[in-house]
């Protein structure tokens, strides 16, 4: 018995967000789908969410700026050398880490927003994700998230599956009264299916609740991971590619979920940034693999599918003393998908200019993140500037939507 006291154990820890949203796997069938339009465009949303501030300044350079170089000092990118940034245009310049993004920006399935930032300015991790994903035009006590309200009000058609929450716990721009599914990859060694199967029947008559959702666990986890999906523990990088390549299953079927958000931690970079090569590198790395995992496991859903990413804020444009950067305001946001009407990248350059920084020392934001957003949503969805405005981004009528983001 201690064996498999053992075992249960470890598959009851390291699956609770998993089997929390199997619970609700059998519901799929009865959540509401949206409408299609009458040439059968079936549009997908993927959110992901960079955790720590991602430097924009360093994705993105604006190689072209005069002052770009002497700001960035070491850890500036440059269009040639060893390690040559991804040319974008003749002015901006993509982390050469990042060469899948790079061929879907070419195929015009990629588009880069700079010198972006949400309303908040205040430069706290806490209270820059919390108005990230709420939504709101500041931090407070907010219970729900903006890409749940957006649920709330899209229009309703066949039924099946809705938003999908990626992630051990729901992130809070997917948490609010419309019903979503949780799934999250195994990081720990787990049981063989015999031993999996053999503690729902023990359980059946014990617990007849813990066996059902032990049951629909394992069912939502067969569908996202198949047999080639492998728990790669420690392995950053080979975690964000896998978690992407479960999520884009589950997306792919016919009564998947249409909407699905994700996080990936680890982006405050104040120490050893590093350059074209190092730590960021490293994570620019498993993001653009998550990119492409996304892309090759939706199959034809990627046509329909628009992929956003978007961080709490930016980072210092000087490298501080330990090559690093450190809290700032403007950044990137980054679309991908074969909905996105891409090839550009869209700015209003503020400049790098000692009297154009933001408080001296930040890419000063030109763009409401919120118009970024607001814009995807109303392009795949057809959300009115009124719902937009009052409904998913409260108190936001002056930020627009964005035009011509969605092909």
């Amino acid at each position: 018995m201690k064996m498999i006291d053992c075992v249960e154990n470890r598959l009851l820890t390291s699956r609770r967000g998993l089997l929390l949203g199997g619970a609700s796997f059998a519901a799929w069938a009865y959540l509401p789908k949206f409408a299609r339009a009458a040439d059968g465009h079936d549009p997908r949303l993927v959110v992901v969410i960079l955790r720590g501030a991602l430097d924009g300044l360093a994705t993105v350079a604006p190689i072209g700026d005069p002052d770009y170089a002497g700001l960035h000092g070491s850890i500036a990118l440059a269009s040639n050398g060893a390690h040559p940034a991804l040319m974008l245009d003749s002015f901006f310049g993509l982390h050469p880490s990042m060469p899948e993004f790079a061929r879907m920006y070419r195929a015009q399935h990629a588009a880069v927003i700079h010198a972006v930032s949400t309303p908040y300015r205040d430069r706290s991790h806490f209270d820059g994700q919390d108005v990230l994903e709420s939504g709101y035009g500041g931090p407070g006590r907010v219970q729900s998230g903006w890409l749940n309200r957006a649920l709330e009000a899209l229009p309703r058609g066949e039924r099946v599956s809705s938003g999908l929450a990626v992630g051990p716990t729901t992130p809070l721009v997917l948490r609010g009264s419309a019903p979503t599914v949780g799934w999250a990859p195994v990081a720990l060694p787990q049981a063989d299916d015999d031993t999996a199967m053999r503690l729902v029947d023990l359980y059946r008559h014990r617990d007849p609740a813990l066996a059902s959702a032990l049951s629909q666990g394992l069912q939502l986890e067969k569908a996202a991971s198949g047999d080639d999906m492998k728990p790669k523990p420690g392995n950053q990088v080979a975690q964000m590619r896998q978690v992407a390549r479960g999520a884009a299953k589950l997306m792919a079927a016919d009564d998947g979920p249409r909407i699905a958000a994700l996080a990936f931690d680890g982006w405050d970079t104040h120490a050893n940034e590093g350059g074209p090569v190092g730590r960021l590198a490293f994570l620019l790395g498993g993001l653009d693999g998550a990119l492409a995992e996304f892309e090759s496991g939706l199959g034809d859903r990627w046509r329909d599918t628009v992929v956003v990413v978007a961080t709490e804020f930016g980072r210092t444009a000087r490298i501080n003393g330990t090559d690093g950067t450190d809290h700032g305001t403007g950044t990137i946001a980054l679309l991908a998908g074969g909905a996105v009407k891409g090839g550009r990248v869209i700015s209003d350059w503020p400049g790098l200019k000692p009297a154009n920084l933001y408080e001296g020392r930040d890419l000063k934001p030109t763009t409401d993140l919120r118009s970024v957003i607001k814009g995807v949503l109303q392009g795949q969805f057809g959300l009115s500037d009124q719902v937009l405005a009052q409904t998913v981004f409260p108190d936001s009528a002056s930020a627009r939507p964005m035009k011509g983001l969605v092909a």
